[in-house]
Order: C-alpha cells, then structure tokens, then sequence
C-alpha cells in the first residue's frame, strides 16, 4: 500500500532513502529528520552553557538525595550509632549516587569531554550544592559562622571532603578508563 504524501515528491526532505520513503512512521522521532550538527560546530558559549547547566541540575539533584539520606540518617542512624559513624555510613551511599547522577548529567546535557567544560561543570556543581546548603541551615535558624563551625568537627568534615569529592566527579569521569579514551569506549573498535 502507498500512503499519501509518499513518494520522491513526498518524502519531506528523504528522497530515494529508506528511511520515510514509503511509510511517515520510519522516522522514530521528529529529531530524526533534523539534520546531524552534534560535534560539527564548536560554540564555546554553548558549551559553557552546557556545564553550567549539567552542574546546576547535578547538584540539585544530588542535594535532593542528600536532604532524603540526611533526614534519615539524622532521625534513624544517629541517634543509635553516633553523628561520626552514621555520616560515614552514609558517605559513600551519596557519594555513590552522586557519581550516577553526575554521568547522567554529563551524558544527558552533553556536556564536553574537556577537563575545562568538566571543571566548569563541578565547580558550579559545589557551588549550588553548598548554596543550597547554607540557605537549608538559615531554614532551620543555623547562621552561617555555625554552619562553618559544624566543618570543624569529624562529621563535618568527612561531609566537606565528600562534598569536595562529589565536585571532582565531572573531571575523574574524563580520564581514560581500561585503557581506552573516553570518546572510544562506546564505538566498536576494528
């Protein structure tokens, strides 16, 4: 059967190709028949842009985590286990988190593999994260020369040292991982 509007005169920018030549529904998405500018134009602005943004959302998302974490460790964990154990039992759960949401970021907004747009990236990250931090201590009455005490203890700091961690993420996630660079982990290699 040909459906209307098919054909070389109806293929609507794919003619004589087999993708939308014959059926409107070969196109997955409208994006499909987009042409392909990924990689083929470099605009600084746009990369910037891209950090900024994938920073922002990571630490909004990651503080997200943290708040549901924080709240359970300070209501359940706490109270049994101590502020110190309970913070470095949940160090590593965030911090695990953290590095997901951090490749989510990276790979949803792509964001550029260069460890410029990646420590653009993190820095906004802790920026926001600690951001957020303060303006959920002033929420709860803490002033600002408490919440900067609170890192004196070892509680505070192994939270600092995680928060500093989180916020390396983006550049770690550049480097080489088993040998390959990272723009060639994903191809097939011939």
């Amino acid at each position: 059967m040909i459906h209307p509007g098919c054909g070389p005169q109806g293929t609507y920018g794919l003619a004589e190709s087999s993708l939308g030549s014959c059926c409107p529904r070969a196109m997955k998405f409208s994006r499909d028949s987009l042409a392909d500018t990924t990689g083929t134009i470099h605009d600084p602005s746009r990369s910037v842009f891209r950090a900024t943004e994938a920073g922002a959302i990571d630490a909004i998302v990651v503080f997200l985590i943290g708040f549901i974490l924080g709240t359970i460790r300070v209501l359940l964990f706490a109270p049994r286990l101590g502020e110190t154990t309970a913070v470095i039992i949940e160090a590593p759960i965030m911090l695990g988190a953290s590095w997901f949401v951090c490749r989510w970021c990276v790979d949803r907004l792509d964001v550029g593999r260069t460890v410029a747009a990646r420590l653009l990236m993190g820095l906004v990250a802790f920026l926001v994260l600690m951001s957020a931090e303060v303006g959920l201590g002033a929420v709860f009455g803490r002033s600002i020369v408490d919440q900067l005490a609170a890192y004196k203890s070892p509680s505070g700091a192994i939270g600092l040292t995680a928060q500093v961690i989180f916020a390396m993420f983006p550049v770690i996630q550049v480097w080489p991982r088993f040998g390959k660079p990272l723009d060639r982990q994903n191809t097939a290699t011939p």
